[in-house]
């Protein structure tokens, strides 16, 4: 396990221990390492979050260290973790960055990276990449004029998760009743999107996201208010996600 990066990417309190400087610098130390890693000059990298007050910030710093290093960034919103692994696979992206701290309270936050295969990077590619933020490495120039990396929009990421999530069965959920807990995080669009798309009759609890209420007392690690909502409408199954909707 590295200083910075731990089973999980780096996580800590947002602005104190997980600040925008950070991040920043390891927008650009990641750029800079996958650009030589992949052997390409203009790195496609997409970037997803869940609904923390603090992703705004922490999105923003990383998307400027991985500009100043010819990143094209591809911003994905509010999605859950699985999905960017799946989308850096199929939009033949360099790499995915997620922004979330999973189950843990709101005020922490973490940044984590997968390669074009939508895996975790390895522990050789994660160990250079902290050299390079602790700055035990240096990054001897930086790109100008049109190597200047830049954002590219992308309207349709959600549609194109759902569309593969609803093509992982073989059968229609017809007639289903279900209660989906979202932990007021990053499933709060797909997980009724697709369950609907397949046909089930889906009602969401805890789908009201405010930046600071995803996991409080609702999700997979809080069970209770799902099972009397199960109970009390008559519902035949219902599913809790934590915050970025990697677990269920």
């Amino acid at each position: 396990m590295g200083r910075l990066f731990g089973t999980d990417g780096i996580r800590g309190v947002a602005n104190k221990e997980l600040t925008a400087e950070l991040a920043f610098k390891t927008g650009r130390s990641g750029a800079f390492v996958l650009t030589k890693a992949t052997g390409n000059r203009r790195p496609v990298i997409l970037i997803g979050k869940d609904t923390r007050k603090s992703g705004d910030m922490l999105e923003a710093a990383l998307t400027a260290g991985l500009c100043s290093m010819g990143a094209k960034v591809i911003p994905l919103g509010v999605i859950p973790t699985p999905a960017v692994a799946y989308l850096t696979r199929y939009y033949k992206a360099d790499a995915g960055v997620v922004i979330s701290a999973s189950h843990n309270p709101y005020e922490y936050n973490g940044i984590k990276f997968f390669n074009s295969s939508g895996y975790k990077l390895s522990d050789e590619i994660e160990n250079e990449i902290e050299a390079y933020i602790l700055e035990e490495k240096t990054i001897e120039e930086l790109p100008t004029h049109g190597k200047i990396g830049y954002i590219c929009e992308n309207h349709s990421a959600i549609e194109d998760y759902v569309d593969f999530a609803v093509s992982t069965i073989d059968c229609r959920l017809d007639n289903l009743k279900v209660v989906i807990d979202c932990a007021n995080g990053a499933s709060y669009k797909t997980a009724f999107k697709a369950l609907n798309k397949l046909g089930a009759n889906v009602e969401a609890i805890h789908n009201t996201p405010d930046g600071v209420n995803i996991n409080d007392k609702c999700g997979s690690t809080h069970m209770e208010s799902l099972q009397a909502y199960v109970t009390s409408i008559g519902a035949d199954v219902g599913i809790a996600f934590d915050g970025d909707a990697d677990r269920m």
